[in-house]
């Protein structure tokens, strides 16, 4: 499969980047300073772009994929559209290059609390964090909007907090929820799902919770 992916030298994205080379698929890294990126391969091809609020620039990157990929979020409290600017301007990119299947990152946050879950996490943790980080998560929930509203075939996935621990491999799934009890998962471990969703009838057009 061909694949571009958005946010490349960020921590998921980069993960991507490498996964879908080591198991054989022909990728285009889209980054605005292409030494921050660190990989080299023979499939892989670098677009630097000067930023992801056109979708001009982005189409030829996107040219012949099969599938796009975003990691792009906030990177500090500060970044409170980037991730609904950015992600508008991939879905138009996309529309532009008849790229049809899409992949992005959005957060536990933003989609609904379990039922089952933990009293700490429903009564206390999610509210409080939710409070803190409310305009990053209005500005993830605006980007999901953007996505369904989009004609792509989507799918939303939902970690919660984030760590540079390996890849696993090993990690809980819930389609169309958050992970009950899912408090943490791998940067490496979030990009493999986003991966194995690309061959996933099941993913496409839903939300997903990943934890571990």
């Amino acid at each position: 499969m061909k694949m571009t992916v958005f946010g490349a030298t960020g921590g998921i994205g980069r993960e991507v980047v490498r996964q879908a080379l080591d198991a054989g698929h022909t990728v285009t890294a889209v980054v605005r300073d292409a030494a921050r990126l660190g990989i080299a391969h023979p499939a892989l091809e670098v677009a630097v772009v000067s930023g992801l609020t056109d979708p001009e620039p982005l189409t030829a990157a996107l040219a012949g994929s099969d599938a796009a990929l975003s990691g792009v979020g906030p990177r500090s409290r500060k970044d409170t559209t980037v991730a609904s600017t950015s992600t508008r301007a991939i879905l138009r990119a996309m529309e532009m290059a008849g790229v049809p299947r899409f992949t992005a990152v959005s957060a536990v946050p933003v989609g609904p609390i379990p039922d089952d879950d933990s009293f700490l996490n429903r009564r206390i943790l999610y509210p409080m964090i939710k409070s803190l980080f409310r305009e990053i998560y209005a500005d993830l929930a605006r980007m999901e909007d953007e996505i369904r509203r989009s004609g792509t075939e989507w799918t939303i996935v939902r970690p919660p907090r984030l760590t540079d621990k390996p890849l696993t491999g090993s990690y809980r799934t819930a389609i169309g929820a958050n992970v009950p009890r899912g408090n943490v998962i791998s940067r490496a471990d979030v990009a493999h799902a986003m991966l194995a969703a690309l061959d996933d009838p099941a993913t496409v057009n839903q939300a997903i919770g990943v934890a571990n």
